[in-house]
């Protein structure tokens, strides 16, 4: 070739048309920029196979001479001469603008815009001979930010933002009509722009045609440097990205700029992993990157493939980082369907290329792993990272009622309902008629999680609390317990089920969402001191009285003794002060005064109530002396089965209103295996029962209002538990649905928790 660095190559016998390029020390300078197909057909005469890329001029003193020509439009398309305004029949609106002048006292100028077809130019006037004075040609990778009253506030004119390659001009208009016309205008231009391409691009689409001809792929690889690994910084993104900032976005916030910006610091953070100390921080931060801004992640898979390709020294520490973070890649996110092609077909030829090496287990593992992948709410934790450079798996805690726990291992794609079918399989729960879920909480907290929620996600959200409450004692956990209480009767005394029955339905009685006697919480609290402690013992140390008793009731016990006894006359100062000034500051003293009073008194009255409480308590567990554990659980499961709600799961409701006229704040709403039913605090019958058979349809109304349907009648509830009501309707109802078909139903089949919310089908709210 007589010019090296600058070589096509022709293979007629393959059929396919490729420009080779030998960038090397060069490869910062090219702007990866591509004609359109339309121009290409039309320049020089070259033919619509022909690839034409462009790179700005350089001559030996320096940059080219072309000074006059504006630098975005070298590399675009042929520049227009400079001159008069003319009559263009290509001219699609016209008109006066401001435009935002950065430095100097002078803020905006007046000027006359021109779009065209091709690029939106202003001059100095609308006279036939005006001067024009810039020019921002149109590519489909140009973006118009559109007006927005913020902007509006600020200056009193409505702005539209136009960026293109190198410029960006903001540009402001007293009509707001007037701005969102131009804005249309300029957004229809880009919109009918053939979608411009890079090098990158157009070598993995012959990539993809000759992918069964390891020779015509061979000579891809060999003549086009920016597909292969390179020690060289990356000074344009590898795939095209729109010329807009990120600053008018919710990312802003982040510190990012533009994507084609983002694209090359995530390069030199990719080179920073060779000889990095501690490379986790470095790939959590690309992937958090890739979770914010969503199109780099093909840019990523990209960068990665190419690092990987064509390496000096394979099988390295340094070049294996590479491939850890592909690994992390491919657990976190799937690239787009012809990225997605690429990534196999490299994996297939490094396995080739490379068998028996690390290299060769990380490409098997990679392939495996985007055969699962599925979309992640958060990056990899620190402990998933660790394990995924290693290929590994990682192992979860999951408790159980009982103070019982399990390590299960899981992968990035776990989903908690794999890990309930597990849980189910090691406890011997397979038969069991009753539904189980995964529950994620702390002691204040408790939520069910979702059957299609990635189990990974929930343990980096863990560790992101555990990081910002480091010294917490109410860590955030995984358990695993009754969801559906479908049949509570037929459940064999002797099972660990039955355990979690009478472990759940004792932190019900705590939660006070069994409304009962204070007769019978006294029992119940008796059997669970039996349960834990066997026969009374004055040796025994005895559990607090808020892990035997619902707290509320003593609280409600001694404020109303407090609010009945009198109060001790608050003496006035006779001396002093007078008039007003005296009566006011007196009057503001007093109450503080007497609050504190009250206080004070109720601490005592509580304090006194809970060890009365507690007297009494260990009164009744003397009286269970010489009963066994199992003989205790059988009598409290009964007592609390008393409750014609037993087995309803209660959600606090701040409001409710029904189609009747109906209307009462502050109640419970129960959902239980065959109807949904609201209570009064403290109440034990139902005020209103839903059954599942009279309702048409429920769902969500507005963000805290949740809506059901049952014939001509309609119920509002507000409440902030929109999407556990309707998560657990919905469990209920197939369950339901299912045992009205018990011979499409198997012993192994486990319900899903669907999506958050979700409404009966041929009937939607």
């Amino acid at each position: 070739m007589p010019l090296q660095g600058f070589c096509s190559f022709l293979c007629c016998r393959h059929g396919f048309t490729v420009l080779g390029r030998d960038y090397g020390e060069k490869e910062e300078e090219e702007s990866f920029e591509l004609r359109s197909k339309e121009d290409e057909a039309t320049c020089n005469g070259r033919g619509p196979l022909d690839i034409t890329l462009t790179q700005p001029g350089r001559t030996a003193n320096g940059p080219s001479s072309r000074s006059e020509i504006p630098e975005e439009m070298r590399s675009l398309i042929i520049e227009k001469s400079k001159g008069a305004i003319e009559e263009d029949a290509e001219t699609v609106v016209k008109g006066w603008l401001y435009r935002e002048v950065r430095g100097g006292w002078i803020k905006m100028r007046r000027h006359w815009f021109v779009l065209t077809q091709d690029s939106l130019d202003f001059y100095t006037s609308n006279e036939k001979n005006a001067k024009r004075l810039g020019s921002l040609v149109l590519t489909s990778l140009c973006s118009v930010i559109w007006p927005d009253k913020q902007s509006y506030k600020e200056t009193g004119n409505w702005s539209i933002m136009v960026y293109g390659r190198k410029h960006s001009y903001r540009l402001y208009t007293k009509h707001f009509n007037e701005a969102v016309h131009w804005a249309c205008a300029i957004q229809k231009v880009i919109d009918s722009k053939a979608p411009v391409e890079t090098p990158t691009q157009l070598l993995i689409r012959d990539i993809e045609e000759n992918k069964f001809n390891p020779e015509a792929v061979g000579h891809i690889y060999k003549h086009n440097p920016i597909l292969k690994h390179t020690q060289s910084p990356l000074y344009a993104s590898l795939l095209p990205f729109p010329y807009a900032s990120l600053e008018h976005t919710f990312h802003s916030a982040k510190g990012y700029t533009t994507l084609r910006d983002e694209a090359v610091k995530i390069f030199n953070s990719l080179q920073q992993l060779e000889s990095a100390q501690d490379p986790v921080s470095l790939i959590q931060g690309v992937l958090q990157t890739c979770l914010d801004l969503r199109p780099l992640r093909d840019e990523v898979y990209c960068q990665l493939v190419k690092q990987t390709s064509g390496t000096p020294s394979p099988d390295t520490p340094a070049q294996l980082r590479y491939w850890q973070l592909l690994t992390c890649m491919s657990c976190t996110f799937l690239p787009s369907l012809s990225i997605l092609k690429y990534l196999r077909f490299h994996l297939k030829r490094v396995q080739s290329q490379y068998p028996d090496t690390e290299m060769d287990n990380y490409a098997t593992f990679i392939s495996e792993a985007i055969g699962k992948t599925k979309g992640r709410e958060y990056v990899p934790s620190w402990e998933e990272i660790l394990v995924l450079m290693n290929r590994q798996e990682m192992f979860c805690t999951i408790h159980y009622p009982g103070r019982g726990s399990c390590k299960l291992p899981i992968r990035s794609h776990t989903t908690a309902d794999e890990v309930v079918k597990k849980m189910k399989e090691r406890l011997g729960l397979q038969l069991s008629h009753n539904t189980f879920a995964l529950f994620e909480g702390n002691t204040y907290k408790e939520r069910a999680v979702g059957g299609s929620t990635i189990v990974a996600d929930i343990l980096t959200r863990f560790e992101n609390l555990a990081a910002k409450e480091p010294e917490s004692e109410h860590q955030w956990k995984l358990c695993f317990k009754l969801y559906c209480f479908l049949d509570t009767d037929s459940v064999p005394k002797d099972s660990i089920e039955f355990t979690f029955l009478f472990e759940q339905s004792h932190a019900m009685v705590i939660q006070g969402h069994l409304f009962t006697s204070e007769e019978d919480l006294q029992l119940l609290a008796a059997l669970r001191l039996q349960y834990l402690n066997g026969d009374f013992s004055t040796h025994t140390p005895s559990p607090p009285l808020e892990e035997l008793f619902p707290r509320h009731v003593i609280e409600a016990r001694a404020l109303a003794l407090v609010k009945t006894a009198p109060a001790k006359p608050a003496c006035c100062p006779s001396r002093f002060l007078t008039g007003a000034l005296h009566a006011g500051l007196w009057k503001h003293t007093a109450v503080h005064k007497i609050k504190a009073e009250d206080d004070l008194r109720f601490r005592a009255r509580l304090k006194e109530e809970g060890a009365s409480m507690m007297a009494s308590i260990v009164e009744s567990w003397k009286t269970l002396q010489g009963r066994a554990r199992e003989d205790v659980m059988s009598v409290y499961i009964s007592v609390v089965k008393q409750w014609p709600g037993f087995g309803s799961t209660l959600y606090e409701i701040d409001f409710y209103i029904s189609s009747t006229g109906s209307f009462s704040q502050r109640l419970w709403l129960g959902v239980a295996a065959t109807s949904v039913s609201l209570y009064r605090q403290g109440d034990p019958e139902p005020l209103e029962s839903i059954h599942y058979g009279q309702i048409s349809s429920y769902g969500v109304s507005d963000s805290t209002t949740f809506k059901i349907t049952a014939g001509d009648r309609e119920f509002l509830f507000e409440t902030s538990k929109l999407n556990e009501i309707a998560q657990l309707m919905t469990a209920y109802i197939t369950s339901a649905h299912r045992t009205q078909r018990p011979s499409q139903r198997t012993g192994s089949e486990n319900f899903a928790l669907g999506s958050p919310v979700q409404e009966l089908s041929s009937h939607p709210v």
